[in-house]
This record gives C-alpha cells, sequence and structure tokens, in this order.
C-alpha cells in the first residue's frame, strides 16, 4: 500500500469510528469501547508507518480537483513533511491515550458513547488539518474541531459552568475565524489557489500584494485557535468539560492548531515584518500574563490551563523570530507532558474528590494514595519546568535559542527587537513556570490534615497511559539532535547562554516558591482555627508580610475563610467529580499555604481574576452589543412593528365603514341610489352653470 494511500487512512479511521459510534452506540453499547479505541489505535499506527516512511526527506505531495468552481480551484490534496508527519504521531498517539483513559474515567457515564463517537470526530478533524495540502480543506477541519469542542466541554450541560464554558469558547474562536476566513479568500485571491505548495511559490516569487493584511487576518483566527492574547479567555473556563477532553484539546488538537498553522505557511508571515513583531508582541504578553494568572488559581485545571496558554506563547514566539523547527520541537514536547499533566490531574481529582488546590493541601498523605499519579505528574512537571534532562528543557532551550539568535544580529528573519522581547518574556515566563509548577506539586501532594481518602487502586486503563506518556516526557528531548533534519535544518541543541538563563531561572524559581511555601505552611501550622494569617493572605488581611505587626481585619478574614470554603465545595461537587469518585469525608475548612500568594502580592487577586479581561470584554463588547441588540429590538417593535400596524388598520377600518352599509334591506339600497343620482344631478348643473358663466 502506498504511502498517499496509508496517510488517507489515518483522518478516515476515526471518521468511521465517529460516525459508527454515533449510529451504534445506543443500541449496541458493547461495541462502543471498540469503536472508540480501535479505529484511533489504527490512525497511530498508520501515522507512524507513515513518518517512518516520509523519513524527514523530500515533503510528498498529491492532489486531485474536489469540484471545478469557476475560479479559484478546491483540491483534495496530501502535503507530507517532516512537520506533518510528526505531529499527526502525536495526535494519534494523545487521541488514543485519551480513549484508554475515558473508558476508566467515565465508566459510569450515560452519556459515553456520544462523547467517545465526539473525541474520534475531534481527532480525525485534527488530523486532516495536519494532512491536508489546501486551505478550504484545512478549513473543514478547523471548523469542525470547533463543533467538537463546543460539545465536548458542554458535556455536563445539567451544570451553568458547562453551558457557558462551551457557548464561550465557542463564540471566542468564532470572532477569530471570521477574519481568518477573510485571510483566506485573500490569501487564495493573490495566489490564485488553495494549494499550500503553489501558496508558497507565490510568496517565494513575491507575488502576494498585501501581505501585512493577509498575516493580521490570519494571525486573528490563530489567536482564537490557539489561545492567544487577547482571545485566550476561553481556555480556562473550558475546564469545565471532562478532564481526558481538557487533555486532548491542550495537548494535542485544537490549540496546537493554530500553531502548526503557522508553522506550514510561515512565509506568509514572514513576507511582512510588521506581522512578525505583533506576532512576538501577541507572544510576550500572552506567555508572562498566563504564568502570573496560573500562580494565582486554585482549580488544578486552571493551572494547567493557563500553563498550556503559557507554552504556545513559547511557540508563537519561536515563529516570531522565523525558527518553525523549534516551535513545533516544543509543540511535540508540550503535548506529551501536557497530555500527562492532565490525565495526571484526573487521577488525583479522582482520589480527592475535589479539584481544589487549597482543599488538597489540606490532606495528609495523598501522594501514598496515588503513587502512580504522583511520580508521573513529578516527572510531567520537571518537564513543563523545563528542568534538564526532562523533554521540556530541551524544546524551551530550542526557543530560547532561536530568539537569542534574533536579538544579537545572527539571524536577520526578523527585526532583533522582536527577539530581545521574546528571549526576555521567555527567560521571565521560565522563572515563573517553574514557581507555579512547583506550587501545584506541594499543594496537591505535600498537605497536611486530615488523611486523603482511600479509594484503592486506580484503574489500569488510567495508570497504565500515565506511564506510556512519561517516557517520551523524560526521553523525547534527547531527539533534538535527529528530528532537526525533519524539519528545517537548524540546530535544535541548547547553548551554554540560553541554557545558564533558562535553567537558573527556572532553579530560582523553584527555591524560592518552596521557601515561601514552607513559610506560608509554619504561619499556616500556629494559625487559630478559623483564621488566615498575615503573611499568607497579605493583601486580604492588610497585614505585613513578615513583620508579624497588625491583626488580621476581622471581616477581610471571614470573607476569605469563606470564599475558600465556597470554592473548595464548589468543586467538590462539580458533576465530573461526583461522577468518578466514590464516598469521600467532607475537607474541613481552614487557611492553606499558598506561596502564591506571596510572591505575586497585591497581584494576586487581578491574577487570579486572570486579570479582569472577561469585564473589560463585557464592557467594551458585550454590553455595547447588547444596547445595540436593544434598540434594534425597540425600533422593531415601536417603529417596524407600528407601521405594519397601521398599514393593516386603513383597510380594516374601512372595511368596519363599507360592512356597515351592507344591511341587507332593499329599501335602504334604493334610498342610497336615488340620494346618489340627486347629487349627480345637483353637481352637474353646478358645473355646467360654471361652464357656462366662463
Amino acid at each position: 500500500m502506498s504511502t498517499t494511500t496509508l496517510a488517507v487512512l489515518v483522518p478516515l479511521l476515526p471518521f468511521l469510528g465517529a460516525v459508527a459510534g454515533l449510529l451504534f452506540g445506543r443500541t449496541a453499547p458493547g461495541f462502543v469501547r471498540p469503536l472508540a479505541i480501535l479505529p484511533t489505535l489504527g490512525a497511530a499506527v498508520l501515522a507512524v508507518i507513515v513518518a517512518v516512511r516520509q523519513g524527514g526527506g523530500p515533503a510528498i505531495s498529491t492532489a486531485t480537483e474536489l469540484t471545478p468552481t469557476g475560479s479559484v480551484p478546491i483540491d483534495l490534496s496530501l502535503y507530507l513533511d517532516g512537520f506533518a508527519v510528526l505531529v499527526a504521531v502525536l495526535v494519534g498517539l494523545v487521541a488514543t491515550c485519551v480513549q484508554l483513559y475515558s473508558t476508566a474515567y467515565l465508566r459510569e457515564d450515560p452519556r459515553y458513547p456520544s462523547y467517545a463517537a465526539l473525541v474520534s470526530l475531534f481527532t480525525s478533524a485534527m488530523l486532516l488539518v495536519v494532512y491536508s495540502g489546501d486551505l478550504m480543506v484545512l478549513l473543514v477541519g478547523w471548523e469542525v474541531m470547533g463543533i467538537c469542542s463546543y460539545f465536548l466541554v458542554g458535556h455536563y450541560w445539567e451544570t451553568e459552568a458547562a453551558r457557558s464554558a462551551s457557548l464561550k469558547a465557542f463564540l471566542v474562536t468564532k470572532l477569530g475565524d471570521v477574519p481568518f476566513l477573510i485571510g483566506l479568500f485573500a490569501l487564495a485571491a493573490d495566489a490564485d489557489s488553495f494549494q499550500i505548495t503553489k501558496i508558497l511559490s507565490t510568496v517565494a516569487a513575491g507575488g502576494l500584494d498585501h501581505p501585512t493584511l493577509i498575516a493580521l487576518l490570519l494571525l486573528a483566527g490563530v489567536a482564537g485557535k490557539s489561545a492567544q492574547f487577547p482571545l485566550h479567555t476561553w481556555l480556562p473556563d473550558a475546564m469545565a468539560g471532562p478532564t481526558p477532553v481538557s487533555a486532548l484539546i491542550h495537548a494535542a488538537t485544537m490549540v496546537a492548531a493554530g500553531v502548526y498553522f503557522i508553522a506550514r505557511l510561515l512565509p506568509v508571515f514572514a513576507a511582512s515584518r510588521a506581522a512578525l513583531v505583533v506576532m512576538a508582541v501577541m507572544a510576550a504578553v500572552t506567555m508572562v500574563g498566563s504564568a502570573l494568572a496560573a500562580l494565582a488559581q486554585d482549580d488544578i485545571k486552571r493551572v494547567l490551563a493557563y500553563s498550556t496558554i503559557g507554552q504556545l506563547g513559547y511557540m508563537t514566539g519561536a515563529l516570531a523570530v522565523g525558527d518553525r523547527g523549534a516551535a513545533v520541537f516544543h509543540l511535540l514536547s508540550h503535548g506529551v507532558f501536557k497530555a500527562l499533566l492532565f490525565l495526571g490531574a484526573g487521577v488525583i481529582i479522582h482520589a480527592a474528590g475535589t479539584n481544589s488546590l487549597a482543599a488538597m493541601s489540606r490532606m495528609d498523605g495523598l501522594a501514598k494514595r496515588i503513587p502512580d499519579a504522583f511520580w508521573t505528574m513529578t516527572i510531567a512537571l520537571l518537564a513543563l519546568a523545563a528542568i534538564p534532562p526532562f523533554a521540556g528543557f530541551f524544546s524551551k532551550e530550542a526557543v530560547l535559542v532561536a530568539a537569542e539568535q534574533t536579538a544579537t544580529g545572527h539571524s536577520d528573519f526578523a527585526p532583533s527587537g522582536a527577539g530581545w522581547l521574546v528571549l526576555v518574556a521567555g527567560v521571565l515566563t521560565a522563572l515563573l513556570t517553574a514557581a507555579y509548577a512547583t506550587r501545584l506539586w506541594l499543594m496537591a501532594f505535600r498537605g497536611q490534615g486530615a488523611a486523603a481518602p482511600d479509594h484503592g487502586k486506580e484503574p489500569v486503563a488510567m495508570t497504565g497511559v500515565l506511564w506510556l506518556l512519561a517516557i517520551p516526557s523524560v526521553g523525547f528531548g534527547l531527539a533534538a539532535g535527529p528530528i532537526a533534519d525533519w524539519f528545517d535544518g537548524g540546530e535544535l541543541t541548547p547553548t551554554l547562554v540560553t541554557s545558564v538563563l533558562g535553567t537558573g531561572a527556572a532553579v530560582i524559581g523553584v527555591m524560592l516558591t518552596y521557601a515561601l511555601w514552607q513559610r506560608a505552611a509554619a504561619r499556616t501550622a500556629t494559625a487559630p482555627a478559623g483564621a488566615v494569617p498575615g503573611a499568607v493572605t497579605g493583601a486580604v488581611t492588610g497585614a505585613v508580610p513578615g513583620t508579624g505587626a497588625g491583626a488580621p481585619q476581622p471581616a477581610a478574614v471571614a470573607a476569605a475563610a469563606s470564599a475558600a470554603t465556597a470554592a473548595a465545595e464548589s468543586a467538590a461537587e462539580t458533576p465530573e467529580v461526583a461522577e468518578v469518585t466514590h464516598d469521600h469525608p467532607a475537607v474541613p475548612a481552614g487557611p492553606a499555604p499558598d506561596p502564591g500568594r506571596a510572591l505575586l502580592g497585591p497581584l494576586h487577586r487581578h491574577a487570579a481574576d486572570g486579570f479582569h479581561l472577561d469585564a473589560v470584554y463585557d464592557r467594551l463588547f458585550v454590553r455595547p452589543v447588547r444596547a445595540a441588540a436593544s434598540l434594534v429590538r425597540f425600533l422593531d417593535r415601536e417603529v417596524v412593528d407600528t407601521y405594519v400596524r397601521g398599514a393593516g388598520a386603513g383597510p380594516r377600518l374601512l372595511g368596519s365603514l363599507v360592512r356597515r352599509a351592507q344591511t341587507g334591506n332593499v329599501q335602504s339600497y334604493l334610498s342610497a341610489l336615488l340620494a346618489g343620482a340627486v347629487v349627480l344631478a345637483i353637481a352637474t348643473a353646478v358645473l355646467a352653470n360654471v361652464n357656462a358663466g366662463s
């Protein structure tokens, strides 16, 4: 069987599995799990075979015309280069792990058949994006992923949080998709083709008439799909869906699609240096802002969500300085350890009965209850913090090296200012990333208080997947040398300067967070029950950290304790927790040693709320749109409808008058006829006299 035939089967198998699952999921429940796992597993195996056959050599391209359009043709085409085949392997691996994991995680869910089918369709759509050589066919997969995310994020549609999150994800991504679609049409109009190979040839020949406009329009769609500032606000709220869905979205499908799209069409963006600067600014703001927000989150999944936003910022930064090899290398590395982090978080939620890190920090022995999740999460967090020799270190260093090359003038792909911006933001984000990774680990696994509930050993389908993903999380970085040949041939190995900067920043973040956690834990242990120590809550209590002076204000303490308790109770009552956990004792309320508060100080309150971007958007866009809608409704009801009602009222009034004359009395009709004749005779006589006198 040819390589192109195998490549066609890669997205086709999960699609067929999704169709079969939707058709027979309820009538033949025994086939649901095989239909979920086997097609996805088959696609993953075929993706590996395609990657081996392609071998990082010349791109394999084939196309057939889909339908005559009369202008720009649309083709069913494949474009298999080193980037495409390796990303497809990642998608297949993560999707298979998610399907296996879900068989245990959602084993009691009555909507599991539709869930599994949608995950398969999601996987198929991403694989279509990865392999497609035509932008219109790519757009089909792009939009199908948006629909699938809407249904999967809203899986627990009984809750307001899930309904709102799914709608928000759909609307925000569609907000980016509108200019994205316009940009695709403008690009095709300039290149006279939707085929990627022809577009790249046109760019190389300088044939784009509006490169900056096209690049910025496309970048808007990427910002929405890959959750980059300012269209990133949907991703943290999307945690209302099941945890395996979060793993799939964050690691290998939807948010990775935007970065992959830029990597594939990087020459289009490189045609405009202004677009590269905008991309660099977007990446820098996204990296630093999301890392600060992650430090302030209590929900373990929201911490990981903001982490994903920041890591995607690294990838976008690498693309802004022209190194798509570094960007995709980090995409592959991040996809593995982020899937591990989310699936491990699912095991933690299963065991602890809550999403709240504050509640976990008041549990003792959670790490011993779930040793598999403890060790694999530790590996994944070390990779996230970019500690050598884990995978995240090598891929993050590749990004920093690319930024350093541009900043120092060794690469003229982008302005040096863009390089400095990405480099400084990347080093600062490395420190913050290590800090929030350490905070998550300490609060989840080093809690003190009541014994963590013991639900027995987790299912093998869940723990086995964790260990499978842990292997590349440790060793994938060793592929930095040979994998460069699959990309553009550029070096992906770390340099001494960036290694010292990046690793030094990470070590500082780890040590600082650990020291602040120890201090917070000591003060929490000596604090009276129900009180919140000033050093821990800082801005909430009004006490000066480290001085011991200034008693906490009673109202502020009560509000803080009440908010913490409410957050923990809310997390413990989510449908996901209720579905996958056994009976578990209530977590006692009390202060939690949170080093994030001390690190952020007065910034903590703003970071916890995502720097109030949702409130800003509400005032700038939502309220004006609602006001405009109210005005339109008023005009429609009170003005337009008034004319419509008037147009109907006139004939009705005339009809009522005529109806009164129709009495059915013949004498009345004759009298009216005679009166009319007399009137006509008089009128005729008057007119005749007037004419005679003139």
